[in-house]
């Protein structure tokens, strides 16, 4: 039982590293470079509004949590959005005991805390099916979705990348599809009018951090401030797992066979926010060293502005207007 419970939780501890590793696969070259986002003295985001999405409870804690954490500090008023409730969201590695049940309450609950320590205003919970979300339909969700944009009225976005390569889950696939074109068509008078005449306004986001596990790689930000946050975000993701009280029970399985690491410490706080500093963020350490920062989160990032033919068009009236004779 003892051998068991020890290799249960290196084999969690493992899946949470490769997870958190996996926006270091090779990504494709971006043609406008990488642009490295450092920190912004003040809050000159104050007055926006950013909308987190994520399938999972453990999607933006694992890929986007110090980014999002960030953006907060940085003046941002946060919403987070998780598109299923997690019925299949067992802990990789270990499983979650009890029933199907059981996975949806603890991860609702978890989920709303992961809200807290991020800093978002509120949740909003949509409660598809886990991994069955290639049976919804894309048009309600697409509705639903740019309902809740104009609603809070976003100007930034971050979810699942929409155009990544080798995403072997459907629900993280499909929100970011939908995610995609409710950006878009949220800012159009004629999609969905009847939002319009019960008060709301059409806004169309333009900004967008994209994260998947082999991402396109074009912004990357600087979370090295915000690392310890993004602990416990993971931390307080007890029922999905891989985070919660892995360290605590490493240090349990260890003492039962007289032995510490000093890794752990002496309590189980310290043992869980220690263990998922050191083997839960090392993805994100290496990204750090490889960009230039202590730790990093990496995005493929589309910002706002005009389109190309628009920019063209300003810049030749710009050098060919002139004044109308009089």
């Amino acid at each position: 039982m003892l051998r068991r419970n020890f290799f249960g939780s290196m084999v969690a501890g493992t899946v949470l590293a490769r997870l958190a590793r996996a926006q270091q696969q090779p990504a494709q070259a971006a043609s406008g470079g990488v642009f490295l986002e450092r920190p912004a003295s003040g809050q000159p985001h104050r007055g926006k509004v950013l909308l987190a999405l994520q399938a999972h409870s453990d999607d933006v804690p694992l890929f986007a949590a110090g980014t999002v954490v960030k953006l907060i500090e940085e003046g941002y008023t946060g919403y987070l959005v998780r598109a299923t409730n997690d019925d299949m969201g067992d802990a990789p590695g270990l499983g979650t005991p009890g029933t199907i049940g059981d996975n949806v309450s603890g991860n609702e609950r978890d989920n709303a805390e992961v809200a807290r320590i991020l800093g978002c205003k509120r949740t909003f919970d949509l409660n598809y099916n886990n991994h069955r979300m290639a049976d919804v339909s894309q048009n309600e969700l697409i509705c639903r979705l740019i309902l809740l944009i104009r609603l809070v009225k976003a100007d930034t976005v971050v979810c699942w990348d929409p155009w990544a390569h080798d995403e072997e889950n459907p629900d993280h696939y499909t929100l970011a599809r939908c995610v995609e074109a409710a950006c878009w068509m949220a800012g159009r008078p004629h999609d969905y009018p009847e939002q319009l005449a019960a008060g709301l306004e059409t806004k169309a986001v333009g900004d967008k951090y994209y994260f998947a596990r082999r991402p396109e790689i074009t912004r990357v930000v600087d979370i090295s401030a915000q690392i310890d946050k993004k602990v416990e975000v993971n931390r307080a993701n007890v029922a999905k797992g891989p985070g919660g009280h892995l360290g605590s029970r490493l240090r349990a399985d260890l003492a039962k066979k007289n032995q510490r690491l000093s890794l752990l410490g002496d309590d189980d706080v310290t043992a869980d926010r220690n263990y998922i500093k050191e083997f839960g963020m090392a993805g994100n350490r290496e990204l750090g060293k490889r960009y230039g920062v202590e730790y990093a989160e990496v995005f493929h990032y589309i910002g706002p502005g005009a389109s190309s033919e628009e920019r063209r068009l300003d810049t030749y009236i710009r050098e060919h207007a002139v004044p109308l004779k009089k």
